[in-house]
């Protein structure tokens, strides 16, 4: 059998090689040379099990509250205290991150194989930036805020739009424009630099339906679950 070696530029074949003949199996390095591995890997794992997983039907409100009880209170919370409306949080939660707690952008990788930066410090369920969010906790006194707990999310999600709506005169239920000066930020979308992004416009439509499909299911579901949490 022959070796399955990557295709490297000639300048990088000689550390490639080095790298293979040095390199310890995975078993070497369990049980001989570092024999703290397997217990730091075990960790590691245990901390990513211990992550909120994201709902298994992102598309209905309904089925996102029956699986996340406490996530109804949160935002119903959220939504009273900005009085933005919950489809309104819900749907840019969804295009932002799909309800993943830990979601970043997909970094920069170079040669196929060598992790860059990435586009931006965006991070959480709200994909809010780090500038963004050191505003809101200094706005709010959210100290302990963090962009991984839902709660914290969706009320940051909520604090922006009263923010949006004050500076860009933007009404609170008009998810469109509400989505548009959210990922433009407010100064940008006074100056009108989505106008030109069609991806984005068709982008903020998508949020918009999504948005109304959330507000009909929960037409539904909402007095029961009001009464539930």
């Amino acid at each position: 059998m022959t070796e399955n070696r990557p295709r490297f530029p000639l300048r990088w074949s000689a550390l490639y090689d080095l790298a293979i003949r040095w390199r310890p199996s995975r078993y070497a390095l369990v049980r001989r040379r570092w024999p703290w591995a397997a217990g730091v890997t075990g960790g590691f794992l245990l901390l990513i099990s211990c992550a909120t997983a994201p709902p298994r039907n992102v598309n209905d409100a309904c089925a996102i509250f029956a699986e996340y009880g406490d996530w109804f209170a949160d935002a119903k919370t959220a939504s009273q205290r900005w009085n933005v409306p919950l489809p309104v949080l819900l749907a840019i939660i969804h295009q932002e991150s799909a309800f993943r707690a830990d979601a970043k952008p997909p970094r920069t990788w170079y040669l196929g194989f060598v992790p860059g930066p990435r586009p931006s410090s965006a991070f959480g369920y709200s994909q809010a930036l780090d500038g963004t969010w050191e505003r809101y906790v200094a706005a709010t006194g959210n100290r302990g805020a963090d962009r991984d707990e839902f709660a914290d999310a969706v009320d940051f999600i909520g604090w922006y739009a009263d923010e949006t709506a004050r500076f860009n005169r933007i009404a609170k239920s008009d998810t469109y424009n509400q989505y548009l000066a959210y990922h433009e930020g407010q100064g940008g979308f006074a100056k009108g630099t989505h106008r030109q992004k069609t991806w984005l416009l068709e982008r903020a439509r998508r949020v918009r339906q999504q948005a109304d499909r959330y507000r009909a299911q929960l037409s539904r579901c909402e007095p029961q679950l009001a009464t539930s949490s």
